[in-house]
């Protein structure tokens, strides 16, 4: 296995990030909630990232681990929060800084610990924080240093723990920090000692391996969509077990205008034995009279796991299911706070039904969006596939705002087609992440010719982004949103105004359900 850094989270817009440029060194690491229990004996934890949090130490009932006894066993780089409550925790002062520092600083070092070798000083960081520490328990070492906080580095003298403990008040993943990739690779490499060998290559070879193991000479039913998740999963799969494998394509009435053959054609010459099944009906009756985001999303990911079940029934040597299932479903599935904190919940996170015999193969589980499509590209998979912009599950059931319907999907699909048809004809879809249409349950006043209409509005998103997990809205030419509006009204009775998202991910979410 693959040596590895556990990230505990404390709530921080910044942890996914932590995971990128930890990940981008070709090292291993994984996030898990601040309160988890760190996996030691079933992986090789090297070392662990504490990350920043809203809360203070101040705070009854603040979140806290035991960093002495981690340092037992790795050493440790708390950030933020994180090290705000290592110096706490240790005895020492945290409070409201005279000078909240939000944004670049100018870090003066003054230590020659291995965390910021290579790295010149003075040199511009970036900080988001309103607590600083104060005062540092004895035996502390202050290891740099800004303008306005006199600690804004330090680390526990040898007797505190076996392993070194580091803390440091501003966020090396932020792409701000001059150096802050140099100061991951000081701590993962040079102070856990971690190997880089976490390559798409090393990551299919070892994950083929454990999916033969897990299958033996059993049968896998893969769940598709035509995305690029999905698709990869069921190459990495069909690579480990060959005509063991057959992948289920489901036409659930909400997929984009025409999509459902175009993808039984795309996978023609790829090798993989696809069965499409059409259950626009089921879908559409189960949604009736449904608004709810979460409600629909449940429905949606059960009759998939029922029609699963069934084609399993009907093919009793079938023993496994397999999903694109990728590290954003799972991290927006849970929470730092418990349960009942999720963002939503993804139709593929959460395991299988007791009743189904089926066990899981999720191969793509601990991968974000982009190493998905390193892997798929290492694996062969044509481009036409892995760049295409990811769609949700649940399909258009969530670009739906309220009740689902075969009119609503209808009107759509035809909206969705044509701003998909300019934005490649415009050589924008290649700039964008992702794109999509909503509809709005608003209707309002409109005049075409002489007449007045009554008629619903749709939204259209456009975001740029890396894995998802944060997003910008892309400045798409006046232009051109003028021309995919005047289409859309002119060409789909039903919609009479268009407009465009403007939000970012945090606060919104791509996805509007």
């Amino acid at each position: 296995m693959n040596d590895t850094i556990i990230i505990l989270d404390f709530g921080s817009q910044y942890t996914r990030l932590i995971a990128k440029v930890i990940r981008s060194l070709n090292i291993y690491c994984e996030i898990l909630p601040y309160h988890a229990s760190i996996p030691w004996d079933a992986m090789p934890v090297k070392g662990v990232v504490l990350s920043g949090g809203p809360a203070s130490v101040n705070d009854d009932g603040h979140p806290t681990v035991d960093v002495a006894a981690i340092a037992q066993k790795v050493p440790v780089l708390a950030i933020c929060y994180g090290a705000q409550l290592f110096v706490h925790n240790a005895g020492g002062k945290v409070g409201k800084s005279k000078h909240r520092e939000y944004g670049r600083a100018s870090l003066t070092i003054d230590s020659d610990n291995a965390l910021f070798s290579q790295i010149p000083t003075p040199t511009t960081v970036w900080m988001s924080h309103s607590d600083s520490i104060l005062s540092l328990p004895e035996g502390f070492e202050v290891l740099a240093q800004t303008d306005s906080i006199p600690v804004a580095a330090c680390a526990a003298p040898a007797g505190y723990a076996p392993y070194p403990v580091l803390g440091i008040q501003f966020h090396p993943e932020v792409w701000h920090t001059e150096h802050g990739t140099q100061i991951y690779a000081n701590f993962a490499i040079n102070i856990c000692q971690c190997r880089a060998d976490w390559t798409p290559e090393a990551y299919i070879h070892s994950t083929i391996e454990r999916i033969k193991a897990q299958t033996g000479s059993e049968k896998v039913l893969m769940a598709l969509s035509g995305g690029v998740d999905s698709t990869v999963a069921a190459t990495l799969i069909h690579q480990a077990i060959g005509s063991q494998l057959t992948c289920v394509f489901v036409d659930n009435g909400l997929l984009r205008k025409n999509e459902y053959q175009e993808v039984l054609n795309s996978y023609n010459g790829m090798g993989l034995n696809v069965v499409g099944i059409e259950a626009k009906e089921q879908f559409y009756d189960a949604l009736q009279q449904q608004t709810d985001p979460e409600t629909k999303r449940k429905i949606i990911g059960g009759l998939f796991i029922t029609l699963f079940n069934d084609y399993a029934i009907a093919n009793s040597d079938i023993r496994f299911l397999g999903q694109g299932t990728i590290y954003p479903d799972v991290i927006e599935s849970m929470s730092v706070h418990g349960p009942s904190m999720v963002i939503k919940s993804h139709h593929n996170v959460g395991g299988l039904p007791a009743s189904m015999r089926m066990q899981l193969i999720e191969p793509l589980r601990y991968l974000f969006k982009d190493e998905v499509r390193l892997v798929g590209k290492a694996l062969g998979v044509p481009d036409t596939i892995l760049q295409r912009h990811p769609f949700p599950g649940p399909g258009l059931g969530i670009r739906i705002l309220g009740e689902v319907t075969p009119e609503k999907v209808a009107l759509l699909q035809e909206a969705d087609h044509i701003y998909q048809k300019h934005l490649k004809q415009s050589g924008w879809y290649g700039k964008v992440w992702q794109a999509g249409t909503i509809l709005l349950p608003v209707k309002s006043v409109g005049v075409m010719g002489d007449e007045r209409t009554y008629e619903y509005t749709c939204a259209l998103r456009a975001v740029s982004s890396v894995d998802g997990m944060t997003a910008d809205w892309v400045h798409l030419p006046y232009e051109l949103l003028a021309a995919i509006s005047n289409d859309i009204i002119n060409s789909v009775k039903g919609i009479n105004r268009v407009v465009y998202d403007i939000s970012s991910k945090p606060p919104a979410t791509i996805e509007w359900e």
